[in-house]
């Protein structure tokens, strides 16, 4: 009888066996996944006390609330941590930590790294707030389809936001928010929804950086539905653009808002894993050009693109628009997506076959990256 020797690796997330039988090697893995635990057992990694009480969240693991709260607390933590990472590498900053309440209800937790080595402006925002929907609120989700009755509508918000400006003009700027959303009619009618997206604003076009982001969303997406990426990529294609421009704000990723099915379990899952792609759908780009030298020129390229950047944030953004309706809003947060720097000038346009110009083709024409 020929016996094998099996070899097992245990790792965070996964299970990997390794089989040694008659000169050959069998390895596969028996199983891989997000983590199981309750996102609350990461606490003692987090920027800050959560805005809930901590037992609460520890204690009612199960409530959608709580699980979201830690799910963002968790997500803000980890992208933090991972920028810090390569900031401090070269010397930079760490991020400041600002944590706040607001009168209303609620409170967020703010992280910002300004004027960094690697990050001009990175800033990474918690809010969880509950109160009455402001009016204007009110009529753009009910221009959405919400069904809701009565103009008394109590509300709870949970998210996580996110703009990491860099200084290199070769590493793009990113955006993620993830958030939960509840409305309570004056009948006592609740409903719920998430929504969130990430997407990726180079300045100088490398097409290999647009592909392997969009295939780190793909891979976030596909285990729920090999339908959602395609459907998500469109809808953050038609929702970032600069209308009177006539430019999309950068190349894209998913977006997607108003889910709610097939459960609120479900869907959790589906936000956890888009969220839990930030990193690894960005950090490679960080690394692969922080240390790219840059020119005056392509500096200046930078900061006029920044300004669309701010056109698009201040004209067009939902989410802007929701947090400065808001009463009791805390505006510093809410503009942290702003860039330190950025800039106009009248009527500028790209030399024709240059880079930039390449750029602008791209953004007015927007193309399926996988």
């Amino acid at each position: 009888m020929k016996y094998a020797r099996l070899t097992v690796h245990v790792k965070k997330h996964s299970l990997s066996i390794k089989l040694l039988s008659v000169g050959t090697l069998s390895s596969f893995t028996a199983f891989s996944y997000g983590s199981s635990s309750p996102d609350v057992e990461s606490a003692s990694t987090w920027m800050s006390a959560p805005i809930t009480d901590l037992k609460h969240l520890q204690e009612n693991t199960g409530d959608m609330r709580c699980k979201m709260e830690s799910l963002i607390m968790r997500i803000q933590a980890d992208v933090c941590h991972a920028l810090e990472k390569e900031e401090l590498e070269e010397g930079g900053k760490k991020f400041q930590v600002d944590r706040w309440l607001r009168e209303q209800g609620g409170g967020g937790v703010t992280c910002v790294l300004q004027d960094g080595t690697v990050f001009e402006k990175a800033g990474v925002n918690v809010s969880v707030v509950t109160g009455l929907l402001p009016p204007d609120a009110a009529i753009q989700m009910r221009a959405r389809g919400k069904k809701m009755q009565g103009e008394k509508l109590k509300f709870f918000a949970a998210g996580v936001s996110s703009v990491i400006h860099p200084r290199n003009p070769h590493v793009p700027t990113v955006h993620f928010n993830y958030r939960y959303f509840e409305v309570e009619d004056e009948n006592g009618e609740k409903q719920w929804w998430f929504g969130g997206g990430t997407d990726l604003t180079p300045y100088y076009l490398d097409e290999s950086d647009a592909v392997s982001f969009h295939k780190a969303l793909k891979k976030a997406c596909d285990p729920h539905g090999k339908h959602l990426y395609p459907k998500y990529k469109k809808w953050c294609d038609d929702y970032f653009n600069i209308t009177h421009r006539g430019e999309r704000r950068g190349v894209g990723g998913i977006f997607f808002d108003d889910v709610d099915e097939p459960t609120p379990e479900k869907c959790f899952e589906f936000v956890k894993s888009c969220g839990d792609s930030v990193v690894p759908s960005y950090v490679p780009i960080v690394q692969k050009n922080k240390k790219k030298s840059y020119t005056y020129d392509e500096r200046q390229w930078q900061l006029l693109r920044r300004g669309r950047y701010v056109e698009f944030n201040l004209i067009y953004d939902r989410g802007t628009k929701f947090g400065l309706y808001t009463p009791g809003a805390r505006y510093e947060s809410i503009l942290m997506s702003l860039p330190l720097t950025a800039k106009w000038e009248y009527m500028h346009s790209p030399e024709p076959g240059s880079r930039e110009a390449k750029l602008v083709e791209v953004l007015k024409h927007p193309k399926d990256w996988i």
